[in-house]
């Protein structure tokens, strides 16, 4: 066991070592439309807003930010930011796009609006929980021009609390070290990949024209997977680009993110090879059968047993924590050391609540979803206020 998790422990970190250069090539910069779904407030949402205002792309871009209702908690501070705070968009708007269809996903629909009403050459989504940093659009863009068949360039993430709970620890891992570390080890040296990860992703126009457009993932939970997936399919590229993009959390009890950690499961099951997965189950794996067999060691008093079970649970810990550093992660302060510890454990027992019900709340909203992770016959389930 222990040889297994060193073994995709020097796998996961070779990758996150490798990272795609810089676009080295100057380019003439085309437009961007860069579209953000929101509904909720986001933990610091107004800072978030304010980080994608600030963004420092050389061209014309516009900025819109799509809501369900004028009522969303979101729409007034957004409202108040886009109105004092200066920003080089050419063009900012906020949007409603009303309650989605059967078959679509809020995010879905209000991605659709966006491309309806955009009016530039290329075309960005940005998921309303980030906050990027100025020059990550200029670098979005760049990969995408090196190559004329990239037909997707995104972000790799990281999340990070500023204060962070326990849940916040265990949501940093997982984007971290468990998701983020994955994805480098899968990426080709230009950063090509067979799916997207796309908490802010960019498009040509031409590419998901050649795919039916973004209303090509209706029926599906996760668009940006299958988006990602289509387009390989069709010979396009998908390539994860250098400059990292910070995913904001914060006020997370452990209790509030095993939900968001079953989601994410849920998420896997719509597009990502086994190969991906793989480091992940066997650090699952081995942490299980390490804990069973510490707890007999420990109920015999078997004291040489019990360190040498042990010893995977340690090495578990340590390699989660590197490797979050590597991705751009946060240091994890010693008195939430249980958490990457036990982290492989709630795994398992999330993994398991996900094969038990296909129900899952994400965004005010519940969708039932079938052994793929798309969504069944009568979407959404139900309703939020």
């Amino acid at each position: 066991g222990l040889g297994l998790l060193l073994h995709d422990h020097l796998g996961l970190m070779a990758g996150l070592r490798r990272r795609p250069a810089l676009a080295a090539k100057p380019f003439n910069p085309p437009s961007v439309t860069i579209i953000r779904p929101i509904r909720g407030l986001d933990v610091e949402a107004r800072q978030n807003v304010r980080a994608l205002l600030d963004l420092d792309y050389p061209g014309e871009w516009e900025v819109l930010f799509i809501f369900d209702s004028e009522d969303d908690p979101a729409f007034a501070p957004t409202r108040e930011e886009v109105r004092r705070h200066p920003t080089r968009a050419r063009r900012v708007e906020l949007l409603v796009a009303g309650e989605p269809p059967e078959g679509l996903t809020g995010k879905l629909n209000a991605m659709q609006l966006g491309v309806d009403r955009s009016r530039c050459t290329l075309v960005a989504f940005s998921d309303s929980d980030t906050r990027p940093s100025p020059g990550v659009l200029t670098a979005l863009v760049g990969a995408l021009l090196e190559d004329a068949r990239t037909g997707a360039t995104f972000a790799p993430v990281y999340a990070m609390a500023d204060a962070p709970l326990a849940g916040d620890v265990g949501y940093g891992l997982l984007v971290n070290a468990w998701y983020g570390a994955s994805v480098a080890r899968m990426s080709q040296a230009d950063g090509a990949l067979p799916f997207i990860m796309g908490q802010l992703m960019v498009f040509r126009r031409e590419a998901l024209a050649a795919i039916g457009g973004v209303g090509c993932a209706a029926g599906q939970f996760v668009d940006d997977m299958y988006l990602g997936r289509r387009l390989h399919e069709a010979g396009w590229k998908n390539r994860v680009i250098h400059a990292p993009l910070r995913i904001v959390t914060g006020q997370l009890e452990l209790r509030a993110f095993l939900p968001i950690f079953r989601r994410w499961l849920l998420f896997s099951q719509s597009g990502l090879p086994w190969d991906f997965a793989r480091p992940n189950w066997v650090r699952g794996v081995v942490s299980w059968i390490a804990w069973g067999g510490l707890a007999v060691a420990v109920a015999r008093r078997a004291w040489g047993r019990a360190a040498v079970a042990a010893l995977p649970i340690g090495f578990s810990v340590w390699s989660q924590l590197g490797l979050q550093r590597a991705h751009h992660g946060p240091r994890v302060a010693p008195r939430h050391y249980w958490v990457p510890a036990v982290l492989p454990l709630l795994g398992a027992g999330v993994a398991l609540s996900a094969r038990l019900s296909r129900e899952v709340e994400w965004r005010g909203r519940g969708y039932r979803l079938d052994a793929k992770a798309r969504l069944g016959e009568a979407q959404p389930v139900r309703a939020h206020v």
